[in-house]
């Protein structure tokens, strides 16, 4: 039984991180009706960016001096980091994103498909193949529950998650930029009619989303380190998206901690029969069971179109 519960808490922990990318989906979604095939791209980025800030470059003495290292202090790294993540989203929006308001959706994504591509080999060229290690700002010492065991880094993910859940649902709900970006999502050229600055919209959606994404970044490679297959995990997170609902902040929280606990059971008990690789089989088999059996997810929203 505690091996039960250890699995289903561990999995809890690690499927706050698979909602905290899910946040990023479906934020663009929401707002604009895109599903950014880029997003993991885009927490790869920020991770790497992240730890370029905290451990890549290196002060020069007159700085090393005041901070008292030769790297940046955490909370200044934190904090350029997501500068640098507020300009990525910016510049996203701007140069690509832009100029395909009122196209097709579908054009849409492979505009984003293409940045995906874009974005894998800018990183290989400016960071190469390599992993890369972040150093230690979060305390790795097991935090015990009587026989249960809880990593820092997990639950801090976990808090963050909860924190973000509650901020963009009041966002959505109350603010008058977010109840502009539910309404852009509806029909651009309507909202637009309406006085709805579309681009301003999008351009809020994008810098959130890249934001988000480089929190994520920054929580993995506290974890395990940055590499290139970091951006897997945007292709990993889809069955969350789905399984919650691509227009529902509540249903990606929830559904990463259920996706997390399905993959933990998974390589416990059907791992040993199989040989392995259930961890990474595992969400893609959800994927394929939410669409054929609940393609809206648990909190979608389900539409019905008139012709």
């Amino acid at each position: 039984m505690t091996v039960l519960l250890q699995l289903i808490l561990s999995g809890i922990m690690v499927g706050s991180i698979y909602s905290l990318v899910a946040l990023g989906f479906v934020l663009i979604y929401k707002s604009s009706g895109i599903i950014n095939v880029a997003q993991g791209q885009m927490l790869m980025i920020g991770g790497f960016v992240s730890w370029t800030f905290l451990s890549g470059i290196q002060l020069p003495d007159s700085l090393a001096a005041i901070f008292g290292s030769n790297h940046f202090p955490i909370p200044i790294a934190i904090a350029l980091s997501v500068l640098v993540a507020i300009l990525m989203g910016l510049i996203i929006e701007r140069l690509l994103l832009r100029p395909m308001i009122g196209q097709p959706i579908l054009a849409v994504v492979m505009m984003t498909i293409a940045l995906a591509a874009f974005m894998d080999g800018m990183t290989t060229l400016l960071w190469g193949a390599g992993a890369r290690n972040f150093p230690e700002f979060i305390p790795r010492t097991p935090i015990r529950l009587g026989e249960l065991i809880l990593s820092p880094q997990h639950l801090f993910a976990f808090l963050l998650a909860i924190l973000l859940l509650a901020g963009f649902t009041l966002f959505f709900q109350r603010s008058h930029t977010g109840l502009q970006m539910r309404a852009a999502a509806e029909d651009h050229r309507v909202a637009q009619s309406l006085g709805v600055n579309v681009t301003r919209v999008f351009a809020m959606a994008w810098i959130i989303s890249a934001v988000v994404s480089t929190l994520g970044g920054i929580l993995l490679g506290s974890i395990n380190g940055i590499n290139l297959s970091l951006s897997f995990l945007g292709l990993k997170v889809l069955p969350v998206v789905l399984l919650g609902g691509l227009e529902s902040i509540p249903g990606a929280i929830i559904a990463g901690p259920i996706i997390g606990i399905l993959e933990n059971l998974g390589v416990a008990y059907l791992d040993p029969l199989v040989g392995g690789g259930i961890k990474e089989v595992a969400p893609f088999f959800i994927l394929l069971v939410v669409l054929l059996f609940k393609p809206y997810g648990l909190f979608g929203l389900q539409r019905i179109e008139r012709v």
